[in-house]
């Protein structure tokens, strides 16, 4: 079966098939804001309005150095852009869910020529950079903008002020889809087989599926 996908998704299978079935498949346990996560939202959208020539709060002045940088860059900006495809990466409508494979947002694009910067935005720790998610990006930018022959992509720690960077040609685009395919195959698999396995991490006692037998109140 056809399985749309994000990397948020991806990764959230990868962590826990359990979980991943009943947050994202039966939808049973609705989510759950925390200040984290609000003070996260609220950061992308000042950064959005900051970059498109508004305000910037008083609690988010510490990144205007930074946004300034990325604004004075020569290019084409485009922020918080949603962008899709088919199973075949052909684009298509972010909500045409007969079409969609794959989604992603990306906070910051720049466009210039066939160079592009994409950016994205994160509020906690540095320790652990996910560069996985630049990959799929740039893949995404590539799909949508043909002559773009390589992304400068970065994990932009505002908090820490730091910059985790990573470049991606085209010609490597496709070994890169392949992994993918590999990857959301196996959700592919479990949704055809019925097996969603858990896997035990420390992660599990903030885990909603109370019934799992590895959550401590179980």
């Amino acid at each position: 079966m056809k399985v749309t996908w994000s990397h948020s998704a991806l990764k959230d299978y990868e962590s826990c098939a359990r979980k991943y079935y009943e947050v994202t498949v039966l939808k049973k346990h609705k989510f759950q804001e925390t200040e984290q996560t609000r003070y996260g939202k609220e950061l992308h959208k000042a950064a959005d309005r900051y970059v498109k020539g508004g305000p910037l709060p008083a609690q988010f002045r510490f990144m205007q150095p930074t946004l300034d940088a990325l604004k004075a860059k020569r290019g084409t900006k485009h922020t918080e852009l949603q962008l899709a495809l088919d199973v075949d990466l052909k684009p298509c409508k972010w909500f045409d869910k007969d079409l969609v494979w794959v989604r992603g947002i990306i906070d910051l694009l720049i466009l210039d020529g066939d160079v592009a910067w994409v950016i994205d935005y994160k509020t906690g720790s540095n320790k652990y950079p996910d560069k996985d998610q630049l990959d799929l990006m740039a893949l995404l930018t590539f799909a949508h903008y043909p002559d773009v022959k390589k992304v400068n992509a970065g994990l932009l720690f505002v908090v820490k002020e730091t910059m985790t960077k990573h470049k991606v040609e085209v010609e490597n685009a496709e070994s890169i889809w392949w992994d993918y395919r590999e990857r959301v195959a196996k959700i592919e698999a479990a949704h055809t087989n019925n097996v969603w396995n858990p896997t035990q991490s420390g992660l599990c006692p903030w885990c909603p599926v109370k019934t799992c037998e590895f959550h401590p109140e179980h």
